[in-house]
């Protein structure tokens, strides 16, 4: 072969040389290289390359998509204790709770002894269209049995919801029927509401209580205004006591209704996040009446910008227990399996510049969800003095009255719990559920009779004279919960009062219950006394505060120098599930 053919073939043996070099090294490089592949060494890639080379390589079949789940959550919880994973099969119902309406049957219910008991009907939904009542019993959907101990809330739920139009068929036992009743009912929209009561506290004051902040809420708040304002109210109470929060715009735009034009309402700000500002743009419908503002140790989120909105404006006064700390704000990420995630993009700061985010270690959740418990350990549920405030947050409203970050919303007004009749017989009975039976049992029986009265104030009068103290203690002992006199002497009121309520609850609704507690509830009388006598526009401290130690602290929080990172009542309504 001549020099010339030689040169010819040269470029397509070096080619050849290259192609087979590339080969052989990534054989070697699999086999004997302890699979290093090039892909790891960038850091966003290492979780795809992992679970590349754990599909491809390891020892044993692994079902990829369930340890993605069981990642996910892990992965977020390193980051903050809000930031989230959502599976598929969850999101629709976190969603529902907040978007105002969700496709179901239109009933309320309770699991007792294995069996969905109805509580309630939804007025005008699928189920009393076809004639459902309260008090029934379902024991079969679609012609199966439905009862037993697997029968769960989320079992129930997933049931009994459904595509708006779609049919369920429910065979219902009821306490006047031998047979047992058959029902079609075709699955249509269910409002679910975020204010739970508005009424008359008296003839001058109206009680709302919200929730949670959905997006239904400043349209129901609005509705209630309006039917309160038609009645003379001159002034509210404002309840979000275990308002765990919601949709950040729902509560601005209720902060709306109460603050003056040009008022800041709330800012947030995150590493990605450029600042953003809200402020009142004057069309608010309450903006002089008086205002009392509740809190408690649940309430939080949206619940605490709209408590730190009206403190900070001195617009209200705000009642009640210090609240839970949460400053993070969650933006919602959809997969395109239906999954999501909630991830923590900034912190909200109330209008003095105090970020109210509770301090927490990353990774380390089980020590956050625990403070409740520290919080009352430590005795701060029934002594003012018990809270610690960190002086190193300190901030002032418009007045110059102090404020603090880092742990909450303090209220203006601290009311303890109260425990007066609790003992360790009654907190049995209460874990046991067996209040709840007793009480759901009793309304069964004898609902014909309890029909009779329509308001919470008649229906008490009644059962005042059951002697129902009596009869709970018996249907406890026949429960395994041994009778002891003394305790349940000193119960006896407490456990008295509970009894009713659940009843009334039963037979009359939310809003009725939520009147007839709040008859004796420390809190809300404390508020009333407040709007009663006048009060309840903050004043400026009588000492007044160092103007220069004032433009000092606003120049530190222009810096950004001022940002950093129940127990709660004994007893507690046991909610119903809609669907």
């Amino acid at each position: 072969m001549s020099n010339k053919n030689t040169f010819r073939f040269t470029p397509l043996i070096i080619a050849v040389s290259v192609v087979l070099g590339i080969l052989i090294g990534t054989f070697y490089a699999k086999h004997y290289g302890g699979n290093k592949l090039g892909i790891i060494n960038a850091s966003s890639n290492k979780l795809n390359a992992l679970l590349h080379v754990i599909e491809n390589q390891y020892v044993d079949t692994v079902d990829m998509t369930e340890l993605v789940e069981k990642t996910m959550p892990q992965i977020l919880a390193e980051l903050d204790p809000h930031s989230t994973y959502i599976p598929a099969k969850d999101l629709a119902e976190v969603n529902s709770e907040l978007e105002g309406s969700f496709s179901g049957v239109g009933i309320q219910f309770t699991i007792l002894q294995d069996t969905i008991h109805v509580n309630s009907i939804v007025p005008g939904g699928p189920a009393e269209k076809v004639g459902m009542l309260a008090g029934d019993r379902i024991v079969t959907v679609d012609d199966s049995l439905f009862v037993g101990k697997d029968l769960t809330n989320e079992r129930a739920l997933r049931t009994l919801k459904g595509p708006k139009g779609s049919e369920v068929r429910l065979g219902v036992k009821r306490a006047t029927e031998k047979e047992l009743l058959h029902f079609t009912i075709v699955r249509g929209d269910i409002p679910q509401n975020t204010i739970d009561a508005a009424y008359m506290m008296d003839n001058d004051y109206g009680y709302i209580q919200v929730s949670k902040f959905g997006r239904t809420t400043h349209v129901e708040l609005l509705n209630a205004i309006a039917q309160l304002t038609h009645k003379g109210c001159k002034g509210f109470i404002i309840d979000l006591r275990d308002n765990t929060g919601g949709y950040m715009d729902a509560a601005t735009r209720m902060v709306n209704e109460f603050l003056p034009a040009n008022k800041l309402i709330v800012y947030a700000e995150g590493r990605k996040y450029p600042r953003w500002e809200d402020y009142a743009d004057g069309t608010g419908s309450c903006q002089q009446m008086p205002l009392v503002v509740l809190i408690n140790e649940g309430s939080a989120s949206a619940s605490e910008i709209f408590a730190g909105a009206i403190q900070d404006n001195d617009r209200g006064t705000i009642i009640g227990r210090r609240s839970f700390g949460k400053g993070l704000v969650q933006q919602p990420i959809d997969f395109s399996d239906g999954s999501g995630i909630r991830l923590t993009i900034a912190r909200y700061y109330t209008p003095s510049g105090r970020c109210i985010q509770r301090p927490y270690d990353s990774g380390d959740n089980m020590a956050y969800e625990m403070d409740w418990l520290h919080r009352y350990e430590h005795g701060e549920f029934f002594s003012e003095d018990s809270i610690k405030l960190n002086k190193d947050e300190q901030f002032f409203t418009g007045l110059g009255r102090p404020v603090y970050g880092g742990g909450g919303i303090m209220p203006d007004i601290f009311v303890p719990q109260d425990t007066t009749g609790v003992t360790s017989w009654l907190i049995e009975v209460n874990n046991k559920g067996i209040i709840l039976q007793y009480s759901f049992e009793y309304t069964d029986k004898n609902r014909a009779k309890l029909n009779e009265y329509t308001t919470a104030e008649a229906l008490h009068a009644y059962l005042q004279k059951q002697n129902l103290v009596q009869q709970f203690v018996r249907y406890a002992d026949q429960k395994g919960v041994k009778r002891r006199n003394l305790l349940i002497q000193k119960s006896r009121k407490l456990l008295e009062r509970n009894l009713y309520a659940s009843i009334i609850y039963n037979m009359l609704g939310r809003e009725e219950y939520i009147r007839f507690v709040n008859q004796s509830d420390a809190t809300v009388q404390k508020a009333l006394d407040v709007l009663q006598k006048g009060e309840a526009f903050p004043k400026a401290p009588e000492t007044p505060v160092n103007a220069e130690e004032n433009d000092a602290d606003e120049d530190r929080i222009a810096q950004g120098d001022l940002f950093t990172e129940d127990p709660s009542q004994f007893f507690r309504l046991a909610r119903t599930t809609s669907c």
